[in-house]
């Protein structure tokens, strides 16, 4: 089916058909991943719902060259479809939400902006579009990281999706066998906002140094900078902890 999807046409109306049939054909994978949450509080229908989104942009992503069965593939897609679902009821609960709408005007206006200059905006341009201070703009993007502290490690069912951590691990040496992952959490919670932003830039939004620059108005180098320092103080306090 997937080779006679690839020889259509884009323009194709069977390729429609074909799409869909793929998608049914693949549902029972997404109700089969969606039980492993079924005892967290959600509906199961809303789970398979979400883990349904998954799968679409697995089919809508999917690389046959690559070697991979279509299952394998859309396995951690659904998967990451279904955590952030949890995660972002987590935020909607704990966060205040002053800061929730405030974070998600950032967000589009970050979008808008980075359209309209080629570039990632400053902070200082963030808040001048928004009519807010560059400190509104900070505890927007500190509240998010805080939070995203809590997602730094994943449950047993996660084992397919790469944790923040892992790709942490990564980039430094001195956090690929991190086992109290629980240590970490209060370390990230006490550097200072700036720090913060930029681990979470760099960490979570998958950013790249010249892009956190950009968007925080300083050098790349300055960037780089702080980045290693701030790793060097996580490991540090972990290997104190």
């Amino acid at each position: 089916m997937w080779a006679a999807l690839e020889q259509m046409a884009p323009d194709d109306p069977r390729r429609g058909v074909l799409r869909d049939e793929l998608i049914t054909m693949h549902l029972p994978l997404v109700h089969h991943l969606a039980r492993r949450y079924r005892d967290r509080g959600e509906d199961m229908d809303d789970l398979v719902q979400v883990g349904t989104v998954g799968l679409i942009k697995a089919i809508d992503g999917f690389d046959p060259s690559r070697g991979l069965e279509l299952s394998t593939y859309a396995t951690p897609t659904i998967l990451g479809e279904i955590k952030r679902h949890f995660r972002d009821r987590t935020w909607a609960l704990h966060v205040p939400r002053r800061l929730q709408v405030l974070q998600a005007q950032v967000t589009e206006c970050s979008d808008r902006l980075t359209l309209e200059l080629h570039r990632a905006p400053t902070v200082r341009e963030l808040a001048a579009a928004l009519e807010v201070s560059e400190a509104d703009i900070l505890d927007a993007l500190d509240a998010r990281t805080a939070y995203a502290a809590d997602s730094l490690h994943g449950t047993p069912d996660d084992d397919s999706i790469p944790s923040a951590l892992s790709t942490l691990g990564s980039m430094d040496e001195g956090f690929e066998s991190i086992d109290d992952r629980e240590t970490l959490r209060p370390l990230i919670e006490a550097l200072p906002d700036r720090e913060r932003a930029i681990l979470q830039m760099r960490f979570f939004q998958g950013m790249s140094q010249s892009q956190i620059a950009e968007a925080l108005g300083i050098s790349q180098m300055h960037v780089s900078r702080l980045l290693a320092r701030t790793l060097a103080s996580l490991r540090d306090g972990m290997a104190q902890g």
